[in-house]
């Protein structure tokens, strides 16, 4: 039994790519378009990244647009006062590779004229119907979901789900479980959405952890992709603020190591300002409410370029398990790492935790290691065979064993271990 854990010093792979040492031609994204891949995954290389509370209706112009598609958001939801409004921004985000969730009053009251007008346009991603039911909404949003796919069964209906801590009232049940089950059952949806943010000032909120093993299960259970959240914006005084690249990359790098398929940023634009206050802080976001760009638009596009550029680890793998370490009890509903592939001898976070998830596509498998602290360095130590590689976090692969035994792991970060499956 090892107590072990997770990897690689950001400022190694720097050094690296920097000398060019025995870098390899990379690790190519899976391109494949399976015709029966699940609708709310992108066909091509790329992970959907999508914005909440994007450009404003009064800012639709492909200036805007292409500015959030270099931030390396391809996927937007904006609630607009009309259809109209819709159009105008679809016919922009065409012209910059966007995808729009339509959102506005007629898609509810005028259902089948609305998506009529919106189903053949080449930016319509889909349609978001509700943020955040309790469960007595759930067969109202399935009449009008099937009323939705009966029109269009091209384009998938959005409803995304509160976390495990809004408790019974707000949930409709005591059951987290049956919430999320509910939901799969009765509203055609095509992937799972949650929305949780627990990276405070100084800790993080371990009730995540429980609910990403109960979202990443029922995706299982069901064959269902799941897409998180990762907070881009103050939210409240308790929360990183500004929101740091350590705290993004530990939220987006979680998410993806327990199988996510889809990243969400909330929020891209600030929607509340101390001239209009909200119980949701949502000032520093990537742009202010007066459409400037805070210093975490430019995290957002180094955070966006990141998860890109592992999109061929992360992209339709299968997740195999998800692990824990550290001296401390870990979260309630994980379960603890005792045993590594065989192909990796040892990985000792010494005592640290961390996050050990094992995935695997075609005859590849990937250790993904992840710090879970997003305010310290990780030091662990690292022995494999010869066939084990590292992906650099510019997709580029090189052999795991050019590097010391020694190795650090920046806050928040992530590393991957690749090696062939062993027949």
């Amino acid at each position: 039994m090892r107590n072990t854990a997770i990897l690689v010093i950001m400022l190694l792979f720097l050094s690296a790519i920097s000398q060019g040492e025995n870098s390899s031609s990379g690790l190519s994204p899976d391109k494949s378009k399976n015709n029966e891949e699940k609708r709310g995954r992108q066909t091509d290389s790329e992970i959907p990244i999508m914005a909440w509370y994007s450009i404003p209706a009064s800012e639709t112009s492909v200036e805007r647009y292409q500015e959030m598609r270099d931030a390396g958001i391809n996927y937007s939801v904006t609630f607009f006062p009309n259809l109209d409004e819709v159009k105008k921004a679809l016919d922009v985000a065409a012209k910059t590779d966007v995808k729009i969730l339509a959102s506005c009053p007629e898609l509810k009251t005028e259902t089948e004229s609305t998506v009529k007008q919106l189903m053949n346009h080449p930016a319509i991603a889909g349609y978001h119907l509700k943020d955040e039911p309790g469960m007595d909404l759930y067969p109202e949003l399935s009449t009008w979901a099937k009323k939705i796919r009966s029109i269009d069964n091209k384009h998938f209906c959005y409803v995304n789900l509160f976390p495990t801590f809004a408790g019974s009232k707000r949930l409709g049940t005591e059951s987290y479980e049956e919430y999320v089950q509910e939901y799969i059952n009765q509203i055609p949806i095509d992937f799972i959405s949650f929305d949780f943010y627990p990276v405070y000032k100084d800790y993080v909120d371990k009730r995540w952890y429980k609910n990403l093993e109960i979202i990443a299960k029922k995706a299982k259970e069901n064959e269902k992709p799941f897409w998180a959240f990762v907070l881009t914006t103050n939210y409240d005084d308790d929360h990183v603020t500004p929101q740091t690249i350590a705290a993004m990359r530990l939220q987006a790098f979680t998410n993806l190591a327990y199988g996510a398929q889809g990243i969400q940023y909330f929020t891209y634009w600030s929607a509340t300002s101390t001239k209009n206050p909200s119980s949701e802080d949502q000032r520093g976001a990537p742009l202010s409410a007066t459409g400037k760009r805070s210093v975490v638009y430019d995290r957002v596009k180094q955070m966006s370029k990141e998860i890109q550029n592992l999109s061929g680890v992360f992209k339709g793998a299968e997740v195999l398990s998800v692990r824990h370490t550290g001296l401390d009890e870990i979260p309630d509903g994980t379960v603890r790492l005792t045993e590594l592939p065989e192909q990796v001898k040892v990985l000792d976070t010494h005592g640290s935790a961390a996050i050990v998830s094992v995935l695997q596509k075609k005859d590849t498998r990937f250790l993904v290691l992840v710090n879970k602290d997003h305010l310290k360095s990780m030091p662990f130590t690292y022995y494999g065979d010869d066939s084990v590689k590292i992906i650099l976090k510019d997709g580029t692969e090189v052999s795991a064993n050019l590097y010391d035994s020694s190795m650090e792991l920046d806050p928040g970060d992530i590393a991957v271990f690749m090696f062939p499956v062993n027949n």
